[in-house]
């Protein structure tokens, strides 16, 4: 059976091979969208006061205290478009959807948040937060058109904003165009070095791009900014193993388990790095980890019965395509791996030896 392949880009909707989860979204190829920025205009005003308690409280995380805020700032300047995109910033967060491109199209509380942030722009058209916030909200709600054109404005509006260039590149991905998306988020990380997510989506955009070398740089960026995040070094793995460094993708998962031992991508991914190494025992022993944190992860049912057939265990290699199949019946992969080990299991019951390396 063949062997994963290794040193591809991620692509949206690709699904060719058995391979380490991708450095984003399995669904869309696409990075998550950034972090958001300060609502406060930094003066003494008890409106601005207000905006930046609930700044705080919503980088917190408590939702609730930056409602309370916003809503606060909302009766102290009820003509203020800073408010509306604050409360309308809360109502995305509490949805807990993915914010990532096309996460929740329709979903009703995320268009409620649209309309808000509408407001807000007929009440100052020139509040460049306002539409940056519309850009996210109608990404995730999968109009990548009109969010570009939102983040389009927000940074003719405010050119020095990171979170505009970061959400503008990532809708210019969504949308297909990965060259100018590299543009942006490469302009998002230089006007905030200091973030891991910004150098993060950077180098997603290069491995789209194929420029492999230059996202294990931006990986290795975000790992030295955040050396405790598994994601990233889960993502740093993921490139290294596109630029062939086997060595160096296994430690820097081996680090990403030592920091989120029950993410069951990072072993499979990690398994992946063994086969590559043709340690094929180490690969099944993690395939089988990923599996018993998460029985429904196909890529790792696939590459283990890979792992399996190497070592001439076509029975259990079978039943283990057999509930990829059952799990995604529509994946390429395992109808191909089925094919090929229907000619290994010919080949068996003939007598013949299975050619090496397959």
């Amino acid at each position: 059976m063949s062997a994963p392949l290794a040193g591809e880009a991620p692509r949206a909707g690709d699904k060719a091979s058995p391979a380490p989860e991708p450095p984003t979204s399995p669904a869309s190829a696409v990075p998550p969208l950034p972090a958001t920025s300060k609502l406060s205009r930094g003066s003494d005003s008890k409106i601005d006061v207000a905006l930046s308690a609930g700044d705080s409280a919503f980088e917190a995380d408590d939702f609730a205290s930056a409602d309370a805020r916003y809503r606060e700032a909302a009766v102290l300047a009820p003509r203020d478009a800073a408010p509306l995109v604050g409360m309308a910033r809360v109502a995305i967060a509490k949805t807990n959807v993915p914010t990532d491109f096309n996460a929740a199209p329709r979903n009703p509380a995320l268009e409620k948040a649209a309309a808000s942030l509408r407001q807000a722009i007929k009440l100052d058209a020139a509040f460049a937060p306002a539409y940056t916030e519309l850009g996210r909200a109608l990404l995730i709600l999968g109009k990548a058109d009109d969010a570009l054109a939102a983040l389009r404005k927000a940074i003719e509006l405010a050119p020095r904003d990171p979170e505009a260039h970061s959400g503008l590149g990532v809708a210019l991905l969504a949308t297909g165009r990965s060259e100018p998306a590299v543009t942006e988020l490469a302009r998002a990380a230089e006007l905030d070095p200091g973030s891991a997510p910004r150098q993060t989506n950077l180098g997603t955009a290069l491995l789209m791009r194929g420029r492999v070398t230059e996202a294990v740089r931006a990986y290795e960026g975000a790992v030295r900014i955040a050396p405790r995040d598994a994601r990233t070094l889960s993502d740093l793995g993921t490139a290294l193993l596109a630029d062939n460094q086997i060595d160096r993708a296994i430690a820097a998962l081996r680090r990403a388990i030592g920091v989120d031992a029950q993410r069951a991508t990072l072993h499979s991914n990690l398994g992946y790095a063994l086969q590559q190494k043709r340690d094929v025992e180490g690969a099944i022993a993690e395939y089988r980890e990923a599996l018993r944190l998460d029985e429904k992860l196909v890529s790792a049912w696939i590459n283990l019965a890979i792992a399996l057939s190497q070592k001439g265990d076509l029975g259990e290699a079978r039943r283990d395509l057999e509930r990829a199949q059952k799990l995604d019946p529509s994946d390429p992969r395992v109808r191909a791996n089925l094919d090929e080990l229907r000619d290994l299991e010919k080949k068996s019951r003939s007598g013949t030896k299975p050619d090496a390396g397959r």
